[in-house]
């Protein structure tokens, strides 16, 4: 059975992420220091919240050098996303800089609320292993406020009031903007293919 770390970064989608794991089979490690990392094969940084607080507590639990290190494939599921790059405007915090770039406020504008809330399309960009078996144009649950720009890592992007990273990949590297434990099948799916498939 696939032993997958799940980072206690203190995020309220903690056990929602461990259930939707564990529905698909996965034995799941609940890591909350360096050494819970030791011998697994894929690690899941999740998260809800602010990026300082999210910054703060991976310092506070020795894992940010660790996870820049890891040797393993590594998702971030939305805050957890955010914290991949280089830098977030909220709070001007520095984060793990494992992807180029700096995460910013979505821009309100007439009809588009931020928070970003709800159900929204994933437009396919290019081909990744994350998205196999996921039809074009599948929806997927979003709550957040900020978000990273397209780039070279973007596998997917969203619009809501402009296109944003919704699903990123480079190399081993990846993340989901959006909450796949709450994407019903399109999200389950990912999570599979994260678990299953080597990084391409």
């Amino acid at each position: 059975m696939t032993e997958v770390a799940l980072i206690d970064a203190g995020g309220a989608n903690l056990g929602s992420v461990r259930y939707a794991l564990e529905r698909l089979g996965v034995q799941v490690r609940l890591v909350r220091d360096a050494q819970g990392l030791e011998g697994v094969s894929r690690v899941i940084l999740p998260g809800v919240g602010a990026a300082p607080h999210g910054m703060a507590r991976l310092h506070a639990q020795g894992l940010v050098q660790p996870l820049r290190e890891l040797q393993v494939p590594l998702l971030g599921i939305c805050l957890g996303m955010q914290l991949l790059f280089d830098g977030s405007e909220e709070g001007h915090v520095e984060c793990l800089g494992l992807l180029p770039g700096v995460v910013r406020h979505l821009r309100p504008a007439t009809g588009i609320r931020v928070p970003h809330m709800g159900w929204n399309r994933l437009l396919p960009l290019r081909e990744s292993a994350l998205l196999a078996g996921v039809p074009a144009r599948a929806s997927a649950y979003f709550v957040h406020s900020y978000a990273a720009p397209l780039g070279e890592d973007t596998v997917a992007a969203c619009d809501h009031g402009g296109l944003f990273a919704a699903v990123v990949q480079r190399g081993r590297h990846s993340g989901a903007q959006f909450h796949p434990e709450r994407s019903a099948d399109t999200g389950a799916r990912i999570l599979r293919n994260f678990i299953e498939n080597e990084p391409t």
